[in-house]
């Protein structure tokens, strides 16, 4: 019999709070482990801080995210090749399986021309995997009106984003680098007007970690509970149980509008419960 699907927490997914509040969310629910989310706040960049966690609660940590966000540019330092290699790093002393990792902004260019090597040659050295993240372009009409409207507008252009700029190198389409393994997000398929399932089939095997999560199409990325958006979240769950993917998922969400710990864990608690069934083998 095939072993069953982890299903983790990001720490991302508790924000505002801090990231302890996610190992105990994620250790009170049910959640099979956590997914590090390295940004701003200290514990997130203190290897031994979160080990010190990941025992305190019995959750282990999944994956490790790297800390390429516009908001984490200065985490770890500033250079994005020396930050992914302690990514790496971070996950071998943790015992996290994966690194995700976006690929890199335009402006990066010495760390977006060495890049494909560089993931490459960081699986050759270790047995953590690297997988490069589906991103979204910045999209025009996120300067004109609402979230709502700029949901519309995709609707009235039949899932088209519309104009746009790619930040990232060589495309927000991780494909176009070539690298061996890969993250997908439904919430940035929703935001660029991606088919979810047309990439995961095109990722094929390469397809080794999925963060979970929703999205209407809007210009900005949503992060919705899984379910409350428009994307094939059921479907790709299926695909992944129905094959040879060995990876874990990850419940990326957004929850910062919960008044109350009742009202974060009811979301949370939604979240996994809509996760399970479909990754049943």
């Amino acid at each position: 019999m095939r072993p069953a699907i982890k299903v983790g927490l990001s720490t991302a997914s508790v924000y505002p709070l801090r990231i302890e509040a996610a190992f105990q969310c994620a250790a009170e629910l049910g959640y099979d482990g956590v997914e590090l989310m390295v940004w701003s706040e200290p514990v997130s960049q203190d290897v031994g801080a979160v080990a010190t966690l990941s025992r305190r609660y019995d959750m282990p940590v999944l994956s490790v995210h790297a800390p390429c966000l516009l908001i984490s540019q200065r985490v770890w330092g500033s250079d994005p090749i020396a930050k992914l290699n302690r990514s790496v790093q971070a996950a071998e002393r943790l015992g996290a399986t994966t690194v995700v990792v976006h690929p890199p902004f335009r402006w990066q260019r010495r760390y977006a021309e060495g890049f494909t090597d560089q993931v490459a040659a960081l699986e050759e050295r270790s047995d953590v995997l690297v997988a490069v993240e589906n991103m979204f372009p910045f999209r025009a009409d996120r300067f004109f009106g609402s979230a709502q409207t700029s949901i519309e507008r995709m609707r009235r252009r039949g899932g088209h984003p519309g104009a746009g700029v790619s930040a990232f190198a060589p495309s927000y389409d991780p494909l176009d680098g070539g690298h061996a393994h890969y993250t997908l997000d439904l919430s940035h398929t929703a935001t660029a007007g991606t088919g979810a399932l047309e990439m995961a089939g095109r990722m094929g095997d390469g397809l080794v970690h999925l963060h979970l999560c929703d999205g209407n199409g809007a210009s900005t990325d949503e992060h919705l509970v899984p379910g409350r958006g428009t994307q094939p979240t059921v479907e790709v769950c299926e695909m992944l149980a129905g094959g040879g993917f060995t990876g874990q998922v990850v419940l990326e969400v957004t929850t910062s509008g919960a008044r109350t710990k009742a009202e974060r864990d009811e979301l949370l608690t939604e979240s996994l419960q809509y996760a399970r069934t479909p990754l049943l083998r």
